[in-house]
């Protein structure tokens, strides 16, 4: 089911058709009132009409397929390369060239001219081109791009084509309908129904309907890719083997929905995180010897450094040899002491003998 309700198509004006004088009374049984001289178109089967659509794009890209966006007119050129360049997918934005669809032989030759002159370095002259030669091969560039550059990566007719204002993109109906290919679009009030295979009754006009129908269908396009990697190799899914674009990764990133070959990314992931546990063990054995480590290492530092004190001591063994030499300079002071006193001892009796 599309991820759209009524009240987003209300908001964008989806409902809103073009005058009565202009209708096409083919679509009548999709018009459900008049109000101001504007057709009102019954959004209950848009609703059901958009459903329709979005399964069969989703079915057609599940399978292999591509879809080609067609919108040349104002109102729907820049919704139409935003959402096919986010889907990879091949559109076409500016003038539909005659025969890109029934003479694709030689669309594919203008494809390969404009490789080959992207490969030119227009600001070296010394590759045996003149200046004048280097602007016109540039011009011409400029041209096949603007006209071709949406369908660079086309290598066949497409699957499906999704196309914008089917009166102005006339060509393209043409060329899809000789083809037998789908066509998928909008249907407004002045448009023939016959012309779609899937058609969507809205406003082809307004740049916020446009907007969001397109999108609608590139939300198809983008979960037909990922059912396509989803499916097994043994169903001969040759695309669930190939690696993934960027813009197909991003596309599976967004929906949350893993592809085949992101699940063993996903199992690759989560082993490091097992072995993690084991690693976080070894560091917790390893931290109880690294504590201990120092502790017996601090014995043998205390042993070394009571050894190296020993010797600290050795010379105060020697300190009694000096003193010792100290001492006999002590013992000569009372040998002085001594010869002080005789005199001394001598004085007395001389004065006791004068007062006698």
């Amino acid at each position: 089911m599309a991820a759209v309700t009524i009240r987003q198509l209300l908001d964008s004006g989806v409902h809103f058709g073009h005058q009565t004088r202009r209708w096409n009374p083919k679509v009548r049984r999709f018009i459900l009132t008049e109000r101001s001289g504007i057709h009102i178109i019954d959004l209950q089967q848009s609703l059901a009409y958009i459903d329709q659509a979005y399964a069969f794009l989703k079915d057609t890209v599940a399978k292999g397929g591509t879809v080609l966006f067609v919108g040349t007119k104002k109102q729907a050129q820049e919704a139409v390369s935003e959402q096919a360049l986010r889907v990879g997918q091949p559109y076409v934005n500016e003038r539909w060239l005659g025969g890109l669809l029934t003479n694709f032989q030689t669309v594919s030759k203008r494809l390969g001219r404009m490789k080959e002159l992207e490969e030119v370095d227009y600001e070296d002259t010394t590759q045996g081109y003149t200046k004048k030669e280097l602007l016109m091969k540039k011009r011409e560039l400029t041209k096949l791009q603007k006209s071709l550059g949406g369908i660079r990566t086309l290598t066949k007719a497409p699957d499906a084509i999704w196309v914008i204002d089917p009166l102005r993109e006339h060509l393209a109906i043409d060329e899809a309908k000789k083809l037998r290919i789908p066509i998928v679009g909008i249907l407004d009030s002045n448009a023939d129904p016959d012309d779609f295979h899937y058609p969507i009754p809205g406003n082809d006009d307004a740049i916020r309907s446009v907007a969001l129908l397109t999108k609608l269908m590139a939300d198809a396009v983008a979960e037909g890719l990922i059912e396509r990697h989803q499916k097994p190799e043994a169903e001969g899914n040759v695309s669930a083997v190939e690696p993934l674009a960027e813009w197909e990764r991003e596309l599976l990133e967004q929906s949350g929905e893993p592809a085949a070959d992101a699940a063993p990314v996903a199992a690759t992931d989560e082993k490091p995180a097992a072995k993690k546990a084991p690693a976080k063990k070894a560091t917790a054995d390893k931290v109880e010897p690294v504590k201990k480590a120092p502790a017996k290492k601090a014995a043998p530092a205390k042993d070394d450094a009571a050894a190296k004190k020993e010797p600290a001591k050795k010379p105060a063994a020697k300190k009694p040899a000096a003193e010792a030499d100290k001492k006999p300079a002590a013992k000569k002071a009372p040998a002085k002491k001594p010869a002080e006193k005789k005199p001394a001892a001598k004085k007395a009796p001389a004065a006791k003998t004068e007062k006698k």
